[in-house]
C-alpha cells in the first residue's frame, strides 16, 4: 500500500510558490502561496513577518499577472502586518498606477521615498504621478492628495540601514519574488557613450536579422547605461522575434523609467498574449488604447 505524502510545510510551499513566479507561472504562483498562507494561519508558529512575506509575494504574481485589484489587497495586508514594508508600498503604487489611481500611488511612492530616498523606482513614479496629476487636476493637485503618512524617525533608521535592496522588515531577498527596490547611481558620461555605442551596433544587427547577437550587445550596453528605455525595448524586439516571450517582458523595466512609454508597452501586451497571459494582454492593451487611440505601434 503506498505511503501517504506528508503534506508540505507553508516555507516549501513559498520556495514552490517563488519557483512559479520566476518562471513566469503567475496564476499557479498566486495558487500556491494562497496554500501556503493557509498552513501558516494554522501553525502555533506562525508570524506577522512571515505573513507579511506571502501577502507580498503573492501581490507580486497578482501584479505580474494583471490582476490589480487583489495586489492592492494583498499589499494593504502586508502592510497591516509589518508598516512601511517597501516592497509592499512600491507594488501597491505600480498597481494604483495601472489602475488610474494616481492619488493613492503617489502616497505610496513618496511614503516610500521617506525610508530610503535612493530608491530610483520611487523617484520615477512620482515623477510620473506628479505629471498625470498636474494634467487632470492642475495647479491645485496636491490639495486633493490624500494625507501621506510620517514615517517615524526610528523606523527610517531601522529600515535605511537595511538597504534599498532588501525586504522592508529585513527580510531575505530569497524570501521574495520579483524585482529589488535598488538605488541607481547615474552613469558616467564614459558609460552613457559606451553605452549608446553598443546599442547602435545591437540595431545594425538587428537590420541583419541577427537577433541572438544583438541582444548580447544590447545587454552590455545596459551594463553601463541601464536607464536607456530604447536599449530595454530594442532588446524586447529581438526577444519576441526569437520567440522567448518571456524574456520580452522586461519591458517592464523600461516602464519603470518611462511609464508612458508606447512601445514598451506594446511589446508588453504582445509577450503576453503569446504567453497566453489574456488579462495582463488586454489590460496593457486598453492602456495603450486610452494612452494614444490613433497611434499604431
Amino acid at each position: 500500500m503506498p505511503q501517504k505524502r506528508k503534506p508540505r510545510s507553508w516555507s516549501e510551499l513559498k520556495q514552490a510558490g517563488n519557483e512559479c513566479f520566476k518562471t513566469g507561472q503567475y496564476g499557479e504562483a498566486v495558487a500556491v502561496y494562497s496554500q501556503a498562507l493557509g498552513e501558516l494561519e494554522k501553525s502555533s508558529k506562525k508570524d506577522n513577518e512571515d505573513l507579511a512575506i506571502l501577502f507580498t509575494n503573492r501581490a507580486a504574481a497578482h501584479l505580474k499577472g494583471g490582476n490589480c485589484g487583489e495586489c492592492v489587497k494583498d499589499c494593504t495586508m502586508s502592510l497591516d502586518l509589518s508598516p512601511f514594508n517597501v516592497k509592499s508600498l512600491l507594488r501597491r503604487a505600480a498597481a494604483y498606477e495601472a489602475m488610474e489611481r494616481y492619488r493613492p500611488a503617489y502616497v505610496d511612492y513618496k511614503t516610500a521615498l521617506q525610508i530610503n530616498s535612493n530608491i530610483s523606482a520611487a523617484h520615477d513614479g512620482t515623477n510620473r504621478m506628479t505629471k498625470a496629476l498636474a494634467e487632470a487636476d492642475g495647479a491645485s493637485w496636491r490639495e486633493k492628495l490624500p494625507p501621506i503618512p510620517t514615517v517615524p524617525l526610528a523606523v527610517r533608521q531601522r529600515l535605511g540601514q537595511q538597504g534599498s535592496g532588501a525586504e522592508a522588515n529585513g527580510a531575505r531577498a530569497a524570501d521574495k519574488p520579483g524585482e529589488t527596490a535598488e538605488a541607481s547611481p547615474a552613469p558616467s558620461d564614459a558609460d552613457v557613450r559606451k553605452g549608446q555605442v553598443l546599442k547602435e551596433e545591437g540595431n545594425a544587427l538587428v537590420k541583419k536579422g541577427e537577433h541572438k547577437k544583438a541582444i548580447d550587445k544590447y545587454s552590455e550596453s545596459l551594463k553601463h547605461n541601464p536607464a536607456e528605455v530604447t536599449t530595454y525595448t530594442n532588446r524586447a524586439l529581438c526577444y519576441l522575434a526569437l520567440q522567448q516571450y518571456r524574456d520580452a517582458v522586461d519591458c517592464d523595466r523600461a516602464l519603470m523609467i518611462d511609464g508612458r512609454n508606447i512601445k514598451a508597452l506594446y511589446r508588453r501586451a504582445q509577450a503576453h498574449g503569446r504567453c497566453r497571459e489574456v488579462k495582463a494582454c488586454l489590460q496593457d492593451l486598453n492602456q495603450l488604447s486610452r494612452w494614444s487611440p490613433r497611434t499604431q505601434p
